[in-house]
């Protein structure tokens, strides 16, 4: 089915929570991405979310960002293991300011995100076949994201080394973060890191909870 008009105004109205004012523009995009993901996923499985709740489930989760971080111009953000593009080609629709590059190690998934890049004609948008393990392009990100990747004691060691003086990691959790948390301060002093931020989000229009862990790296 279609990305609705009431799927329009929910993820309108629930970003405004956030202090995020969509451009019209930014939500005919947002129809778009959603439209082509409800299509491409009926013979490649990038997500098991249904149509009806990609507003919420998918596009205001990965928005929450903006309820722990406001992304400064001309900030260049890396998402890894993007997947269908969440966040981070989310996050490129609504703030077009934000230069993202989109890493993954499947091919397929970046060619459907070059595809809708390309359709959507966003310019600070990329994508970048690769593997985090790899290290690719070294500590050159304000922000790193990741959604749904690993745990976090892994993601640290993972996504810090791509993070330069003062940029952070945000790491999109379930309320079940604690232990993870507890594991992973012994890791943030050989990065010079802190753990500046735990913000607990409840998704608009359910009853879901997100953590966002904000890790930020000294100066």
């Amino acid at each position: 089915m279609p990305f609705s008009e009431t799927q329009q105004n929910q993820l309108k109205l629930g970003a405004k929570e956030w202090g995020l004012d969509l451009h019209p523009l930014a939500i005919e995009q947002f129809t778009l991405y959603a439209n082509r993901l409800e299509e491409v996923n009926k013979t490649f499985n990038l997500t098991r979310v249904r149509p009806e709740e990609y507003h919420t489930l998918h596009f205001l989760d990965s928005l929450s960002l903006f309820a722990v971080l406001q992304p400064a111009p001309g900030q260049k953000l890396l998402d890894v293991g993007t997947g269908a593009g969440l966040p981070g080609l989310a996050l490129a629709i609504a703030f077009p300011s934000l230069k993202v590059t989109l890493m993954d190690a499947t091919l397929k998934r970046l060619r459907f995100l070059d595809a809708v890049i390309e359709e959507l004609g966003l310019s600070n948008a990329a994508t970048l076949h690769a593997r985090a393990e790899q290290k690719v392009g070294g500590a050159q990100f304000d922000i790193v994201t990741a959604r749904a990747v690993a745990r976090l004691p892994q993601l640290v060691d993972l996504l810090l080394p791509f993070v330069n003086r003062g940029g952070a990691v945000i790491a999109y959790k379930t309320p079940t973060v604690d232990e993870e948390i507890a594991e992973t301060r012994p890791l943030l002093p050989r990065y010079r890191a802190t753990l500046e931020r735990v913000a607990k989000v409840t998704l608009p229009e359910t009853d879901i909870v997100r953590r966002l862990v904000l890790v930020r790296r000294a100066r």
